[in-house]
């Protein structure tokens, strides 16, 4: 893919809203979702977000004068979940993000009937946008890294520096923004001295992550190289890896996450392509001071383009300031250019073995943290386990989350000469353990 037409910053939609300054959805966005109105029983379906609206692509499946890929391409997309277009590639993603731009950029001949297939994004609630078969939760960012084993005592692993680390994630948990999260329940240890005991969560966490949904797989014992691993993501959303600090600490070893991790996981509602992601895309070179990636793990289209700079934020609002109409304080600015590897490697190490990702498979990126203590993107770094609160507004502190929390992401990528584009709100609110 390269830079096009629907690139171009000067381009303005009919849709008076997609021109405002600072919208997180502009004619160069597009981004895909499924949607319905509010409390209705309608049925799910595929949208695109446009300034403060929504596409209903089930509506203009039957407009006149469609390009026959284009026609294709919405058909597939018109339905509760995005996984037919996923798998009808990136020829068929490019026809209907192209489609789409010429029917809403100003001058549209068929405005008026696309604006019948407007539905307000305040109007309408989200559903997962894919019908996830897998999820895989990686940790990749090296300055987390560093910051959580430095509270332990501890050096990061020697195998940090030569593959991208990952686990086996929980797909029944996933839901998207808006979602309430319960309290794990689980074991922990209170002390290193003691016995474990059984109960809630006591040291509850959030993972700004960046979510990389997988549109075309690969063969069984076929590996995807480094160079062409791009293709194969359709587009990237924000991700919430909510964690149970305590749980995790205790039952990691040997095998690593299990209950501390597979009771939630918040996207947010809107998939952002990767065509229309190309502009912020940015070069990702290894100091040299550290172990350079083995072959498999290096590739010229790698170095050239293989990290993105999207600009992240991570908030909280407590139920108090929620009731009082407050807004919540951003916690955390940082980057995934960050990152220590990029999705690409990530891809190729996943598959290098012989194991075939899926149209719909979802990758998380791992937390999202950069170099300054501002840019930490989990509260176990910000507040370095609890010791040091962080201030979240109105004579609140927060070690760790408690219950009637909001936990807002937001995120979005700039670059002089081309348009800002968004991802939308992930928001999710912590709710008390069940009881039994």
């Amino acid at each position: 893919m390269e830079l096009n037409h629907t690139h171009d910053a000067s381009r303005c939609s009919w849709l008076d809203s997609a021109n405002l300054a600072g919208t997180d959805f502009p004619l160069q966005n597009l981004p895909l979702g499924v949607f319905r109105r509010k409390g209705s029983a309608e049925t799910w379906r595929g949208g695109v977000a446009i300034g403060d609206q929504i596409v209903d692509l089930a509506a203009l499946e039957s407009l006149p004068g469609l390009q026959d890929r284009v026609a294709n391409a919405m058909r597939a997309a018109a339905v509760p979940t995005l996984n037919g277009l996923l798998e009808q590639g990136p020829e068929a993603w490019q026809a209907l993000r192209h489609g789409l731009f010429a029917l809403l950029q100003d001058g549209s001949l068929l405005e008026r009937r696309v604006r019948e297939a407007l539905v307000p994004q305040a109007d309408a609630e989200h559903a997962v946008p894919v019908g996830i078969g897998d999820y895989t939760d990686f940790y990749t960012s090296l300055d987390h890294a560093v910051n959580c084993c430095r509270q332990f005592g501890i050096e990061v692993n020697p195998n940090f520096d030569w593959l991208p680390v990952g686990y086996h994630g929980r797909v029944s948990s996933i839901d998207v923004s808006g979602q309430q999260v319960y309290r794990p329940m689980g074991q922990y240890r209170m002390d290193q001295d003691s016995a474990p005991v059984y109960g809630p969560c006591q040291r509850l966490d959030y993972e700004l992550e960046v979510g990389a949904v997988i549109g075309i797989g690969n063969a069984r014992g076929t590996p995807i190289p480094l160079a062409t691993a791009q293709q194969h993501i359709f587009g990237l959303c924000l991700l919430n890896d909510w964690s149970a600090r305590d749980i995790q600490t205790w039952e990691m070893p040997p095998l690593g996450p299990f209950l501390a991790k597979n009771f939630a996981t918040t996207l947010s509602p809107w998939i952002v392509t990767l065509e229309a992601l190309l502009p912020y895309r940015r070069g990702w070179m290894r100091a040299p001071d550290r172990p350079q990636p083995l072959d498999y793990l290096h590739a010229p289209a790698n170095a050239a383009h293989g990290a993105f700079d999207i600009r992240l934020e991570a908030a909280i609002l407590s139920a108090r300031q929620l009731a009082q109409g407050r807004k919540p304080r951003t916690l955390t600015h940082t980057s995934f250019r960050h990152q220590y590897w990029t999705l690409g490697q990530m891809i190729a190490h996943h598959t290098v073995g012989g194991c075939n990702l899926q149209p719909g498979d979802l990758l998380g990126s791992g937390t999202v943290s950069g170099p300054t203590p501002g840019e930490a993107g989990a509260l176990i770094e910000l507040t370095v386990s609890g010791t040091q609160p962080v201030d979240i507004g109105d004579g609140e502190q927060r070690g760790f989350l408690e219950d009637g929390d909001t936990v807002v992401f937001r995120g979005g990528c700039e670059r002089e000469g081309f348009a800002r584009i968004g991802f939308g709100l992930n928001y999710a609110t912590v709710m008390a353990a069940p009881a039994f």
